[in-house]
């Protein structure tokens, strides 16, 4: 009885830890958490009752920062960033809201910078290292008021999307190099809202048209980052500028034009090697929120590259909880982190799918003797998810009496199949500026892709290349022999000034790729917005009655006044 009473406390115990880290915003990139039973019990809220930094030296030993583990929590973010001997970390002293007596002090509220001026209270602001300031008091029965959750985001560009989170302004005095993206606290107060199990449902609008716009290659860093080839409206070199300040504004006026319906993000979110992920993630979303958009997102190689970056299933937990968004990690039994798919249905209340959207984790960079750089081919585990669930999405579709609607079906990842560089490849509409990277081994998820009536697929990665082409196919349906086109493969192009959107000594404009389906004709077509131009670029009809259509080449001058 009494170990199954143990074992009974461990697991509460663990299962405040976990919830106590999700408030702190701490999604470490090795944490391995022990499976937990089911319970029903309710997990009490945690409550922040004090906070400190901690600075560790090589040179001071041993620590005289030592605090009780069963209290102090450690947000798993290095203050320096790495870039010192020693070592600084934030440290939140955390109560669970059922034990708390009337003698316990809450923290209410906190400062940085110089001391606020004391309340007519009577309550003192307390000093803590960093130039923090504390203000505490008794428990009054209520926490709706007290501080919740504590965080650490990095640059002065670092924005805070989560709703009831304030980023404060001032950062944490920490003497650390003048080049290293400055921290910053960012504070939760009460209880936070729970995110909905149901999620709205994406529909077409009452005219039958639903509007993509894919946003690949962000290339985000932890700070402002460096932009090295940016070029004006009339294409002259421009100097080194802050790169993600202008990624953010790029995205906005696009959001701003455009107001789709959904944005993809398709991979290369982060850049390889950043030292603080869930920083330069939030500046990537920030926009897509404020705009009140739903978004998804794949990864690319680089978004979980790095000794400190944070891992696929960290960010993807990051993602997740965050409004608006419609990511998912996808069947454990899948290989990858992000494999899953999305359903556009007909106007309310109708529960009938239109349109289906298919997401997968292309992977990464490895080692090989074939090819530099080679990937990580698309595995057959992804292959086998992807034909059972639209077989079995047709096959739900059969069953209902308006199955004679058209279906527009597209498939997005981050690294192109190698179908993007075969040479019989029929460019239509855009550049191929740059060789195609992709894998040496061709898994033939190109052919699922074929046989399941996929429509099109985009990709992003390489960031010059922006052309959408067909690869005609010799393929046999319902006894037809007639050589089917498609799907067609479309290259985003690069959105984030971060990334290259050079070739050689050539500099491009930076782009998105826009999706405009119509459900009531079962048309598809797609165009580009590309820096200073006005008006769309390359727009092209990619399918018409529900079918991929072959139009013709069209002439490579005029479409556009701008460096396309």
């Amino acid at each position: 009885m009494f170990a199954l009473k143990l074992a009974s406390a461990v697991v509460v115990l663990l299962a405040v830890m976990l919830r106590a880290l999700e408030f702190l915003g701490v999604f470490p990139s090795k944490m391995v958490t022990s499976s937990i039973p089911h319970t029903t019990a309710v997990v009490a809220h945690p409550v922040v009752t004090d906070l400190t930094v901690c600075i560790f030296s090589p040179t001071v030993c041993p620590s005289t920062c030592e605090l009780d583990p069963r209290i102090w929590h450690r947000i798993e973010k290095e203050l320096y960033l790495y870039t010192s001997r020693q070592s600084a970390w934030l440290y939140v002293a955390l109560a669970n809201e059922e034990e708390l007596a009337a003698e316990d002090l809450l923290v209410m509220d906190i400062r940085v910078g110089e001391p606020p001026p004391n309340p007519s209270s009577g309550h003192l602001w307390e000093s803590r290292p960093g130039g923090i300031w504390v203000l505490r008091s008794k428990f009054s029965g209520k926490i709706d008021q007290a501080v919740t959750g504590v965080d650490v985001l990095f640059g002065v560009d670092a924005v805070d999307p989560r709703p009831q989170w304030a980023l404060m302004r001032s950062s944490l005095q920490l003497n650390a190099q003048p080049k290293v993206p400055v921290a910053r606290l960012s504070v939760l107060h009460g209880r936070a809202k729970p995110r909905p199990d149901a999620r709205a449902a994406l529909r077409v609008r009452e005219d039958g048209k639903f509007k993509i716009v894919q946003i690949s290659d962000t290339h985000m860093v932890t700070g402002v980052g460096v932009c090295k080839d940016a070029i004006d409206a009339h294409g002259n070199n421009l100097p080194e500028s802050e790169a993600d300040p202008l990624t953010v504004d790029f995205i906005g006026k696009i959001l701003d034009v455009e107001k789709p319906d959904l944005v993809i993000l398709t991979g290369d979110q982060l850049h390889h090697d950043i030292s603080d992920s869930q920083s330069a993630l939030f500046k990537v979303v920030a926009p897509i929120i404020e705009h009140s958009i739903p978004f998804a997102a794949v990864f690319g190689n680089h978004d979980s590259e790095g000794i400190h970056a944070l891992s696929r299933t960290a960010q993807m937990s990051i993602l997740q909880n965050l409004p608006f968004s419609l990511c998912e990690s996808g069947p454990e039994q899948v290989d990858g982190i992000g494999n899953f798919y999305l359903q556009v249905l007909a106007p309310a209340p109708s529960q009938f799918p239109l349109s289906t959207l298919y997401f997968l984790d292309s992977h990464g960079q490895i080692p090989s003797k074939i090819r530099n750089p080679d990937y990580d081919p698309i595995k057959q585990s992804q292959i086998d998810w992807f034909t059972n669930t639209s077989q079995a999405q047709r096959n739900a579709r059969k069953k209902d009496d308006n199955d004679n609607r058209f279906h527009l079906s597209l498939a997005f990842l981050h690294i192109p199949l190698p179908e993007f560089g075969d040479g019989n490849l029929n460019i239509r509409n855009g550049h191929r500026r740059e060789p195609t990277e992709g894998p040496s081994f061709n898994s033939h998820f190109y052919d699922a892709l074929v046989k399941e009536g996929i429509l099109a697929l985009g990709c992003g990665h390489d960031h010059v290349n922006d052309f959408c082409a067909l690869l005609p196919q010799q393929t046999q349906q319902d006894g037809d022999k007639t050589p089917q086109p498609g799907p067609w493969l479309c290259y985003g192009g690069g959105s984030g000034f971060g990334g290259y959107c050079s070739y050689g000594r050539k500099r491009f404009h930076r782009r998105t790729r826009v999706w405009e389906l119509d459900t009531s004709t079962g048309s598809l077509k797609t165009w580009k917005r590309v820096e200073y131009a006005i008006d769309r670029v390359d727009e092209l009809v990619l399918v018409e009655n529900g079918a991929v259509v072959d139009p013709p080449v069209e002439e490579d001058e005029g479409r556009s006044c701008v460096v396309s």
